[in-house]
């Protein structure tokens, strides 16, 4: 195997996603990581006697031995993960030779001081089955997290410095990146090797995907050590959600009107549609929609004064109905492998046709909690089962749509009666129709079971679409929304 390096070094830390680099670098075949090969403390991972014949006692003798064992691999690209602490002679070998790749992984370091933190408390330092999961507070310590960014910071600069001195570069890799196979599979291309991977290992599961702010049991005496500075992203929800495509052939466009309605997953999409047939008096089957890129291009220049517009449903009622329409029924539309999974593994206590007379609101309510439970799990990549646009954030799903066209407006539900019409009006329509209200879900609606205490569960799994649309509680809506 003719690659330009020879071996690799991961620079990283405890609790920067190193164990799940690596486990995605060994997917590719013809790659080798052998973990913490020069920790003081053990050789490669605990309990482990020795690397490719190297014992700890030879290794400490001679660092060199080892590497050079790694880097002889037959059709292999060996490395290794490094950290701050590790055996000092070996940096100094590493970072003078450029056959050595240089890749660095980073995180925000109050996420993985907290990390490590919640880790010690419980004594989990990986994950792989979400059901097993330990829960814990950490308690954050002012001086311990001063010293742990000093650390950082410090091995930091002096890798960047020395990379610098020598002319050479090195592949970094946020913590963030992880989830995207695009990055890793541009790692392996840099790193000169054959493999690539279809899709990213899920035998690792985040552990703690909450804000930082709910992961320690003294936020404000943490905020206070902090004296305001947010350079930590301290009320950032980590966000693990796939980017996608802007989904163009879901775009519908009205028959006549140049109007363009961009759905959102989960949202009053079939109220709408309704009322663009309404809106020139066509049947829904007529309005334009299914368009790749290059038609909806075709279909902006040939519509001067064109708009564009999606509707934000509240994260409660939009929760409700992805689960009733698409979990808990079994007609059209529905997820009905997903379904069956949620039941049988995640034990999703629905029945296994569609509900019957006997299911009561008191069902229906534990059913979509246990849901709001998967959900949160399924967003911070903790199951095997897919993050679909129908729960993902609306935040994530409007971040997608500008990858191809920002929407000229970003209604609320409760919004359209007003303000559909009043669009209608300045694109040259004397008396447009309103559109109708969305019919309460099928078999139980959302507010025979809604309480302070749903609405607070998805307060805390939706965060970010309460942070940046400024939603209220469900109940404060005004009605028909």
């Amino acid at each position: 195997m003719t690659t330009p390096f020879d071996y690799f070094i991961m620079f990283a830390e405890m609790r920067t996603g190193s164990n799940f680099l690596e486990t995605n670098l060994n997917a590719l075949g013809d790659v080798t990581c052998h973990g913490e090969a020069f920790n003081p403390h053990f050789i490669g991972y605990p309990n482990r006697e020795d690397i490719l014949g190297i014992t700890r006692g030879e290794r400490d003798a001679d660092p060199v031995k080892l590497i050079e064992a790694i880097r002889s691999q037959p059709g292999k690209l060996g490395g290794f993960r490094y950290f701050h602490d590790h055996d000092p002679r070996v940096l100094d070998i590493a970072l003078d030779d450029p056959r050595c790749a240089k890749i660095i992984l980073t995180r925000n370091p109050l996420d993985s001081y907290v990390s490590w933190k919640i880790a010690q408390a419980t004594g989990q330092w990986k994950l792989t089955n979400v059901k097993r999961r330990k829960e814990a507070k950490a308690r954050f310590d002012a001086a311990e997290f001063a010293a742990h960014v000093e650390a950082l910071q410090d091995f930091q600069v002096l890798i960047l410095n020395r990379l610098q001195k020598s002319g050479q570069t090195a592949f970094y890799i946020a913590y963030e990146d992880l989830q995207d196979v695009g990055v890793m599979n541009g790692l392996a291309q840099w790193l000169g090797v054959r493999g690539r991977l279809e899709a990213l290992d899920q035998s690792l599961k985040r552990q703690n995907p909450s804000p930082v702010v709910a992961k320690v049991s003294n936020p404000d005496e943490m905020m206070a050590a902090l004296s305001g500075l947010d350079r930590f992203n301290l009320t950032r929800t980590p966000n693990f959600e796939p980017r996608r495509g802007p989904a163009v052939p879901s775009y519908v466009a009205a028959a006549e009107t140049p109007v363009l309605f961009m759905p959102m997953p989960g949202g009053p999409g079939a109220q709408v549609r309704a009322w663009l047939a309404a809106l020139d008096s066509v049947d829904e089957g007529d309005l334009p929609g299914r368009m790749t890129q290059k038609q909806l291009r075709q279909w902006k220049r040939a519509h001067p004064g064109h708009r564009s517009f999606t509707v934000l449903r509240h994260p409660v009622a939009r929760a409700h109905s992805v689960f009733c329409e698409r979990i808990l029924s079994t007609g059209p539309g529905s997820f009905t492998r997903i379904r069956e999974t949620l039941r049988r593994q995640f034990r999703l206590p629905i029945p296994g046709e569609a509900p019957g007379e006997d299911y009561t609101p008191e069902a229906h309510r534990a059913a979509f909690v246990a849901f709001l439970d998967f959900a949160r799990a399924s967003m911070a990549g903790q199951t095997s089962i897919r993050v679909d646009p129908e729960w993902c954030t609306q935040a994530q799903a409007l971040s997608n749509f500008g990858d191809f066209l920002p929407p000229d407006f970003v209604l609320r539900e409760a919004e359209l009666h007003d303000f559909l019409p009043d669009l209608a009006r300045r694109l040259g329509h004397d008396d447009p129709p309103a559109p109708l209200p969305a019919p309460p879900e099928k078999p139980v609606a959302l507010a025979e079971i809604y309480d302070e205490a749903l609405e607070a569960k998805v307060a805390e799994i939706y965060h970010r679409d309460y942070l940046m649309f400024g939603f209220t509680a469900w109940d404060d809506t005004p009605v028909g929304a």
